[in-house]
């Protein structure tokens, strides 16, 4: 009988291919013969002196007329022609023949066949295919269909017409480098991603169970409530789907996953730290699936037909599939995804590419990868040019990104649909990144993901994602890309460190979720043009810390929401415009500010406070003023103002005003009397002045202007 591939040999992509033939043939295996031979000889005990021993012929189809005995090994010089790599060692099987496919079982004399024996390793010239003249199709389905067969080389270019869909584990296949074509390929059907010329799918039974989880489930929970755990089963592989929340793909929770206890008669513990809470009025369906496990495609170059959905054509897609790896991979010319993967599990796309795919417009078309309600999976290493995407998740999770990179980025390279993806992470990657991005009808949120040493020409993630942390992220705008230069977070949680963005930072607020302050520190962004910093959406805190920010004049603090800068420096730029707020409270702590004009702007109360060794610089225009109808507290305090212009001018509604231990070289203060009435108050004391032109009312008692150094 021929030996099967234990699991536990399985190593990364880039070890496992050739070790898939060593990890259950020690000897040769005839292919797809183990009933046949089962009471002969041995069928895996071919050895050297077998092959010296056999007879010889010059070709496969010689075989045909050789009178021989059961058991009996001839040496086949070539499949057409000797020496053409087509040759190899063949046994005489006379009864329960096996059928013919052309490659590793021929026909013989008087109703017998001849079987290759061989190691687990097969190429196509084995069945005559010496390039892409003759389709390899019947070739590649009995190879795959072979058991026996654990490794599936290429040594010729190949072409395809047909798609073809496959069930089979333990395989692995290098193509050499070699180049596939489909010329002629039949059509697919409609809107099917999948319909590759390889698609490798598990299966998935009829075995269903749906059950309300009758309690709360945290985030990071690996116990789930599933009604009646005896139709679990630890080790088997289960699809697990939360219903759908108002949106039509709205779900936290659509993985492929693995029973790896059953806790007790209502419980059992899966491979998966889930990302998102669910509520106890929710319900889980979880279908029995037999995933298609431990392939491996490798070195295969690419080259696509036809220019929509029916007759275009890619190499890859993967269902249900776990450990499923590809590399080497390059596509030219694709429709569809050129490695296109749903419910996969654990898996890697190394060193692949993607240049020049026929769409980059139709939906789901032109992306080098696309993965679908995956989990653990790793890409690396890997370029686009002129694609739509590079990298693409949806309802994904813990899947790593590095040193990936598209040019030609304008569709964007790295996206995420924004059906609660988490726990995402990009390293050292370069080209247009959008996150959850795709509308609400998948949720449009994403959580926890990373972004680390980026270069791009456009960063947005502007909906409900929670927890962005960025570092050394930085956007560089393009000529003729509209938007680009732009970096847009949502400020729920976002941490950034050591980022740019050349043209404008934007901050908005869709979701509330993360407990985290979003703070940014060590960064510097331009405005290029007028707009807002935050908009009217903003309630939450926001932080800048040791951040410069150029061109601020003309920008504005649209939301209510607390806006702290300490250390950093802001520039006002040469735009006329004010810096404008209608945040609750601006905190400069340790600022330089050159030539920045504030304006309180807001209709409800505001406070500005300059403080804690802040260096405010003006020459033109006034340094800090008001247009809003709120009250409005100014606090100024161990500061320094020169410049020569107006520093501080309030001369209308409620206004309380402090300025202590403060420096002011020249320069104007203008509180006249008109912005001090009963309701404000005025307090300037213990500050140094020297030349400073002061338009203040006369003290009273809510208004103090003693003890002053005045020179």
């Amino acid at each position: 009988m021929t030996d099967t591939i234990p699991q536990d040999t399985v190593h990364r992509a880039e070890r496992r291919s050739r070790r898939l033939v060593l990890a259950g043939f020690g000897a040769a295996a005839v292919g797809g013969l183990a009933a046949a031979v089962a009471t002969a000889a041995p069928a895996n005990a071919a050895t050297g002196s077998d092959a010296r021993n056999a007879a010889s012929v010059a070709t496969v189809s010689a075989l045909a007329s050789l009178t021989a005995k059961a058991d009996d090994m001839v040496a086949v010089s070539g499949y057409a022609h000797p020496g053409d790599g087509g040759g190899g060692l063949f046994r005489c099987i006379t009864a329960d023949q096996p059928a013919v496919n052309g490659g590793t079982v021929v026909p013989g004399r008087s109703g017998a066949v001849w079987a290759r024996v061989h190691s687990g390793t097969i190429d196509f010239r084995a069945f005559g295919i010496f390039g892409p003249e003759t389709p390899a199709d019947e070739a590649l389905d009995a190879l795959v269909a072979d058991q026996a067969v654990v490794r599936i080389e290429a040594h010729t270019d190949l072409n395809f017409v047909r798609r073809h869909k496959f069930s089979r584990s333990g395989i692995a296949f290098d193509f050499g480098g070699r180049l596939m074509t489909t010329e002629g390929i039949e059509k697919a059907g409609k809107d099917d991603p999948f319909a590759a010329v390889m698609y490798f799918c598990g299966e998935v039974t009829a075995e269903e169970h749906t059950a309300a989880l009758g309690e709360g489930v945290p985030d990071l929970a690996d116990v789930l409530p599933v009604g009646d755990s005896s139709f679990f089963a630890v080790g088997e592989w289960y699809a697990a789907e939360v219903n759908a929340l108002s949106g039509r793909w709205e779900r936290e929770l659509q993985k492929l996953v693995q029973v790896t206890q059953i806790v007790d008669g209502s419980h059992v513990r899966i491979n998966y730290q889930i990302g998102w809470p669910l509520g106890a009025d929710r319900s889980i369906t979880w279908r029995h699936v037999k995933p298609v496990q431990n392939v491996v495609v490798s070195n295969l170059r690419f080259q696509g037909k036809g220019t929509d959905e029916y007759t275009g054509s890619h190499p890859l897609a993967f269902e249900y599939a776990v450990r499923c790896d590809v590399d080497h991979i390059d596509g030219t010319a694709t429709f569809w995804p050129l490695i296109m993967r749903r419910w996969n599990t654990s898996y890697t796309t190394e060193s692949c590419s993607l240049k020049n795919p026929t769409s980059v417009t139709w939906g789901g078309a032109g992306y080098m990868t696309q993965q679908i309600y995956c989990l653990y999976g790793y890409v690396a290493n890997s370029r686009t040019s002129n694609a739509r995407h590079l990298n693409d998740f949806t309802a994904s999770a813990y899947c790593l990104v590095e040193n990936c990179h598209g040019d030609g980025d304008d569709q964007g390279p790295f996206v995420t649909h924004g059906q609660y993806e988490h726990d995402l992470t990009y390293v050292g990657n370069s080209g247009l990144m959008t996150f959850a991005n795709s509308g609400a009808p998948w949720g449009s949120a994403a959580k926890r993901i990373t972004v680390r040493k980026h270069v791009c020409s456009w960063f947005v993630a502007r909906v409900k994602v929670t927890d962005l942390t960025l570092e050394d992220v930085r956007v560089i705008g393009k000529k003729g890309l509209n938007g680009s230069g732009m970096l847009w977070i949502n400020a729920d949680g976002a941490q950034l460190r050591g980022c740019s963005a050349t043209d404008t930072l934007i901050i908005t607020q869709s979701s509330s979720a993360s407990k985290r302050p979003t703070v940014i520190e060590a960064s510097d962004f331009a405005f290029a043009a007028a707009g807002d910093l935050t908009n009217a959406s903003v309630s939450a805190p926001v932080t800048f810390v040791d951040t410069v920010l150029s061109g601020v004049n003309g920008v504005r603090i649209g939301g209510a929401g607390p806006v702290t800068f300490r250390g950093g420096r802001l520039s006002g730029g040469d735009r006329d415009a004010a810096f404008g707020t209608l945040s609750a409270r601006l905190r400069l702590d340790g600022v330089d500010l050159d030539g920045v004009r504030i304006d309180a702007a807001g209709k409800d109360a505001q406070a500005v406070e300059i403080l804690g060794g802040s260096a405010l610089a003006t020459t033109k225009g006034t340094g800090l003023s008001r247009s809003g109808a709120g009250d409005l507290t100014v606090v100024l305090g161990d500061s320094t103002f020169t410049g020569g212009g107006t520093y501080v001018s309030i001369g209308a509604g409620v206004n309380h005003y402090r300025a202590t231990g403060c420096r002011f070289d020249g320069g104007a203060l203008e509180l006249p009397a008109q912005g001090f009435g009963a309701k404000s108050t005025l307090l300037h004391s213990g500050n140094v002045e020297t030349g400073l032109k002061r338009t203040v009312p006369a003290e009273a008692a809510n208004v103090v202007l003693s003890g002053n150094v005045v020179v």
